[in-house]
């Protein structure tokens, strides 16, 4: 299933805003044994290419129901943000989600699992991500050999899961407010198990060999600064390279300040100042 809309506007990207043109494309993605094909939307600047990728991949609330609603997750101020900066971005929908549907299978048991299955339930939504990248360094338009992962929520330690897998062409992860067993009716920014996500996560971090950015806001309602620093701590101690940033407060939307447009300006100077400080210059940096 594929289509092709061309789409022109004004984009907020900090200051200035600028004009540009981008191509939207919606296409399908086998899975290696799955029983469904994932639903992705590609995003990419007008022009041949070969241009620089990122995978973008969502999080995960806990319901069926909530899964369901995901719809194609675009996340337009994402989306435009990483365009105007020359990347073309690939938005699959995991197995279980919204369009794409299917059995859910990144599950890790639940708050009330007395053995959480951090390691194998993001290890399998990983394979969605990796089908991903198989594909688009496939596309004429992408250059495989500089993929980034950028990852929200449970879709950040999905991604740290899918860079343990050493796969081909990628340069680097943002893992954005990531973690998994959040309660922030219950426990704001203490989820649960998080000792056990921390050993899932020190697991993945051994076999680690890109740097990693760590993106968190002070008054995040899912995950602290407090949890995201053991967490941190689990990656750097067990080999993984990369820095965490720990943003000031951004108010009852600090936990999805990846997809705000009032976000941008302050994950976007983090990003590119990322991007310079581990030598991936990209010469379509927006001013700021």
């Amino acid at each position: 299933m594929i289509r092709t809309l061309i789409v022109a506007g004004l984009l907020l990207i900090s200051m200035p805003s600028k004009a540009i043109e981008m191509v939207e494309e919606v296409v399908s993605i086998p899975v290696d044994g799955a029983d469904v094909s994932l639903v992705a939307t590609v995003f990419r600047p007008d022009g041949p290419g070969p241009f620089p990728s990122v995978i973008v991949s969502h999080g995960e609330p806990s319901n069926a129901s909530a899964r369901g609603r995901y719809g194609y997750w675009r996340q337009p101020h994402l989306t435009e943000a990483l365009v105007a900066r020359g990347f073309a971005v690939v938005v699959p929908v995991r197995r279980g989600f919204g369009v794409t549907g299917g059995k859910y299978v990144g599950g890790y048991g639940g708050c009330s699992s007395s053995q959480p299955r951090f390691y194998e339930g993001s290890m399998r939504a990983a394979e969605d991500i990796l089908a991903s990248m198989r594909y688009a360094s496939k596309l004429p338009y992408i250059d495989g050999s500089k993929m980034i992962l950028v990852g929200q929520s449970a879709g950040g330690i999905a991604s740290l899961a899918a860079a343990n897998t050493k796969p081909n062409g990628l340069i680097m992860v943002a893992n954005f407010s990531g973690g998994r067993g959040g309660q922030p009716k219950k426990t704001p920014g203490y989820p649960c198990h998080a000792e056990a996500l921390a050993n899932a996560i020190g697991e993945y971090a051994k076999n680690i060999d890109v740097p990693v950015l760590w993106h968190y806001v002070e008054d995040d309602d899912y995950f602290s600064p407090k949890v995201a620093r053991m967490w941190f701590a689990a990656f750097e101690g067990n080999g993984g390279k990369g820095k965490l940033v720990v943003q000031p407060p951004f108010g009852s939307r600090a936990h999805n300040i990846l997809l705000e447009r009032d976000g941008i300006p302050v994950w976007g100077k983090v990003f590119d100042d990322f991007l310079l400080d581990v030598g991936i210059f990209n010469k379509n940096r927006p001013e700021s």
